[in-house]
């Protein structure tokens, strides 16, 4: 086998959650001495530092960043499954703005903290789009993996986005549950006004795979506003 296409469902608490990430991987003909190619399904959307528009994944384990000892590629000891672990818990976490390098240095200080939740507000966004994408034209061999999971999903993502709107910080929910009052470190208005632009939009998605009872979280819309520029969908469509 030289081809494979893997999906990484995005974790609770993160602003990932409940994604999909498909990645399309080639195993070179001097495999496993040398590590796999990884391409992600981007549609288009920046939503990592790590993981480019063009598909391109940063990850020392792949030898596309740098690294030290074993967080680079040994031949007859790594293997595609740490490659496909690493993506999920190092890359599509809680916090992917401190994988910008530089940025990790900032991690616990006021203002990296600030603009970590900011990167995260944005960041849903781009999930959210990228769901959308998704159920429109869904990876060859994994349209029924991906219309099964949205339409089991579909509540539990527009709940979150409910919270979002009600003050929830992004990524702070683990199946509805709020694990951490957004305070005055909440969403921000901006971000609130882009969520509420882009529901009738998710909500239209779901319901075109045979979602259900989505329809009474139409009125967050109404909470959009003029001022800010609604979500648009155009980017996949030139991809």
């Amino acid at each position: 086998m030289d081809l494979l296409r893997a999906v990484i469902i995005g974790a609770d608490g993160t602003p990932y959650h409940d994604g999909l990430f498909f990645f399309d991987v080639y195993f070179p003909s001097n495999y496993p001495n040398v590590p796999p190619h990884v391409h992600y399904h981007s549609f288009g959307l920046r939503i990592n530092p790590n993981l480019y528009e063009c598909g391109k994944v940063c990850l020392s384990l792949l030898n596309t960043w740098g690294g030290r000892g074993k967080e680079k590629w040994i031949p007859g000891e790594s293997t595609m499954l740490q490659v496909l672990v690493s993506i999920q818990g190092l890359i599509l976490n809680a916090k992917p703005y401190f994988n910008e390098p530089g940025y990790a240095k900032m991690n616990g200080s006021a203002i990296g903290e600030r603009n970590s939740l900011r990167y995260n507000e944005h960041t849903c966004i781009f999930n959210l789009k990228t769901m959308v994408f998704c159920m429109r034209r869904p990876p060859q061999h994994f349209e029924d993996f991906v219309i099964g999971h949205y339409f089991q999903s579909c509540q539990d993502i527009l709940v979150a986005c409910k919270a979002y709107m009600e003050g929830a910080r992004v990524g702070s929910l683990v199946r509805g549950c709020v694990l951490e009052a957004g305070g005055d470190k909440g969403c921000s208005r901006s971000f609130k006004a882009m969520l509420a632009g882009f529901i009738e939009v998710l909500v239209e998605a779901f319901k075109k795979i045979g979602c259900e009872d989505c329809d009474k979280f139409l009125p967050l819309a109404e909470k959009a506003s003029t001022r800010v520029t609604p979500v648009k969908m155009e980017t996949a469509d030139h991809i």
